[in-house]
């Protein structure tokens, strides 16, 4: 069978927990970058990489990578690529985004015109047509150069694979499904310890947390652009890696998951997102405030996002919001806590260290994942 590069990107400062997940489906890593990791797979991989793939973004079917430094080497190169073994003559081809990085060919905007000429002109010669009506299929482009390589690639999964499908309402400053599920990747949690995020907004860590216990694959309630691809993908990959999702799931299974929040309307949103993500039954949602926050369970686990001042408004609140943290998820006996925030005085007024401090950018904004690890629990515990 074909191999093909894929380029999956992520949160950067995540890339060892997306190449830990690749690794683990079984596939070769071929490259680790800021913000992406690639790998070597054939087209089996394509399915079960958007299937499984927890923190990813998308998944990128590399086309082509070479060196440019004028537009006319960018013309000419894009047009040699053999495009016609992707884009069949009635495929919508676009170059959705470009990225330039150091180097001489900088204009977005330019780079995404002459690219779609050269590939027109390339279609051209191939297809014996000068007109593409481009009814079928979409097939968006993406282009990154770094340091005049110019690297191709097509985008597989549509839709942003953040977006599973069960997040209908959100809160204010929701964190993105990705981003949670490798939050608690990042932390020793199992499904047979307790977990609470007392800052849980429209649910989403408590959410990913359940799939996860439950082996319930992220991509099973949604489409992948390729899948409309019968010129490149066989339709059964995409059946294969649905059954094979189906029965990784545990249906029997029980976790004690927690999610609180102030705001008894986004603690409602909570609860319908975990229901349309067949996993309401596994999370107790309820709207309590911090302080109140006690449990005489030992060696639980708190993974949580809590306001970090994005409002001007709210950063005079942090330092007691953040000394009641210290306290609360001190005074819980032997258990762990995982805390991302950009609030650079946290760890003051939390009023220890942390163990581990991760840097992770959340968008554009940096963030630091504060890691305080409670004892090991004795083998015997659960």
């Amino acid at each position: 069978m074909k191999k093909y590069e894929y380029i999956c990107p992520c949160h950067f400062g995540l890339e060892a927990v997306l190449k830990r997940e690749i690794t683990d489906l079984g596939y070769e890593i071929s490259n680790v970058d800021n913000g992406k990791v690639s790998f070597i797979g054939d087209s089996n991989a394509c399915a079960r990489g958007n299937m499984f793939l927890r923190t990813t973004e998308r998944v990128l079917l590399k086309v082509a990578s070479f060196k440019a430094e004028t537009f006319d080497e960018l013309f000419e190169k894009t047009k040699a690529i053999s495009w016609e073994e992707f884009i069949p003559n009635d495929g919508k081809f676009w170059v959705a985004k470009a990225n330039s990085v150091n180097s001489k060919l900088f204009s977005p905007s330019d780079i995404q015109s002459i690219m779609k000429k050269a590939i027109v002109e390339r279609m051209k010669s191939i297809y014996k047509i000068d007109w593409f009506e481009e009814s079928g299929s979409s097939y968006p482009l993406r282009v990154t150069i770094m340091k005049d390589e110019v690297t191709i690639s097509l985008d597989t999964s549509g839709e942003s694979l953040h977006r599973r499908g069960y997040r209908k309402l959100t809160s204010k400053a929701p964190i993105t499904e990705t981003l949670a599920a490798a939050l608690i990747m990042l932390t020793p949690w199992n499904k047979d310890r307790i977990l609470v995020d007392p800052f849980c907004g429209s649910g989403t860590i408590p959410i990913e947390a359940a799939l996860i216990g439950a082996r319930i694959a992220p991509g099973i309630q949604r489409d992948f652009l390729a899948e409309t691809w019968n010129n490149v993908f066989s339709k059964d990959i995409w059946d294969e890696a649905r059954e094979e999702a189906h029965n990784l799931k545990l249906t029997d299974v029980e976790m004690n998951i927690q999610g609180y929040d102030l705001d008894g309307e986004i603690i409602k949103a909570a609860r319908q997102n975990a229901r349309l993500a067949g996993v309401d039954h596994m999370i107790h949602f309820q709207q309590k405030e911090l302080k109140e926050l006690s449990s005489g369970k030992k060696y639980g686990f708190i993974i949580t996002n809590p306001p970090y001042g994005e409002r001007i408004e709210e950063q005079e609140n942090l330092p007691k919001l953040y000394t009641d943290m210290g306290n609360v998820f001190g005074a819980l006996d032997a258990w762990s806590y995982f805390i991302i925030t950009g609030y650079d005085d946290a760890e003051k007024y939390i009023g220890r260290k942390a163990d581990k401090n991760r840097k992770i950018y959340n968008g554009m904004m940096k963030t630091y994942f504060y890691q305080y690890m409670g004892p090991k629990p004795p083998k015997k515990f659960n």
